[in-house]
């Protein structure tokens, strides 16, 4: 029983320095997943919803602004 613990903690030891050494020692960048790295996503406007969120919040805020110059604009004349 014992030998079957210890061959099963020296093998788990053997896969983990196995990966460690993988990704620390070869610095390899892990692939990008995400939605805004694919490229043909990117050249049909798709977005992930993080990021259509930005963009919306930006588009937002520039409409405030300029609603806010109008009323400006009127208010002096």
């Amino acid at each position: 029983m014992i030998q079957v613990l210890l061959l099963t903690i020296v093998l788990l030891a053997i896969a983990i320095l196995g990966l460690g050494v993988n990704v620390f020692i070869r610095k390899r960048k892990f692939p990008n997943t995400h939605i805004g790295g694919n490229k043909e996503m990117m050249k049909r406007g798709i977005y992930c919803a993080k990021t259509f969120d930005k963009i919306e919040h930006k588009k937002a805020i520039e409409e405030i602004r300029i609603k806010n110059l109008k009323h400006l604009k009127l208010a002096d004349v």
